[in-house]
C-alpha cells in the first residue's frame, strides 16, 4: 500500500473540496492519504506528496499555505521528496495558477522531484474542477504505486 501527503491551500474551500474528492478516489485504489488542510512540514512525514492549491489575490498562496510555504523556504534540501501538483485557477488573469506554479518550482529549486507536470484547473471551464482532477487522477495513482 503507497501513503501520499495531500497538502491543500485553500482560501475560499475550492482547493479543499477537490483534495477531499482525490483523497477519497485513491483510498479506493489503495493509497493511503494524509491530508493536510494546515499544512506544516513536521507532519508531513510521508516522502511523496500532492499539493492541491487555489492562487489567491494576484497570483499568491492561499493564506493557510503561507507558514508551510515559509517552512520549505527554509530548508536547504528537500531531495528525498517527489511531488505533484493540481492548481486551481481562473484563467482570465494574469496570475493564473502562480500558487501552483510558483510552490512546485520552490519544491524543484530545493531538490524535489516532479511525477508529473502541474495539473492546471481553470475555473472557467464546464467542467467541475474536482472532475477534471478526478480524469486526471489514474496516471498518478500509477505513479505513486510504483514507488
Amino acid at each position: 500500500m503507497s501513503n501520499l501527503e495531500i497538502i491543500i491551500g485553500s482560501q475560499m474551500g475550492s482547493a479543499e473540496y477537490v483534495a477531499e474528492q482525490l483523497a477519497e478516489d485513491l483510498e479506493t485504489r489503495s493509497v493511503t492519504c494524509n491530508l493536510h488542510e494546515q499544512p506544516d512540514l513536521s507532519e508531513c512525514k510521508g516522502d511523496t506528496w500532492l499539493i492541491v492549491t487555489s492562487t489567491y489575490g494576484a497570483g499568491d498562496y492561499p493564506e493557510n499555505l503561507l507558514p508551510f510555504i515559509s517552512q520549505l523556504q527554509e530548508q536547504a534540501d528537500m531531495s528525498h521528496i517527489k511531488f505533484a501538483v493540481v492548481g486551481i485557477g481562473d484563467s482570465s488573469y494574469d496570475t493564473y495558477n502562480y500558487a501552483a506554479i510558483n510552490g512546485a518550482k520552490l519544491l524543484s529549486d530545493k531538490g524535489a522531484q516532479a511525477l508529473l507536470p502541474i495539473l492546471k484547473i481553470d475555473v472557467l471551464d464546464e467542467a467541475l474542477p474536482e472532475d477534471t482532477a478526478l480524469a486526471w487522477l489514474p496516471e498518478l495513482s500509477e505513479i505513486v504505486s510504483a514507488i
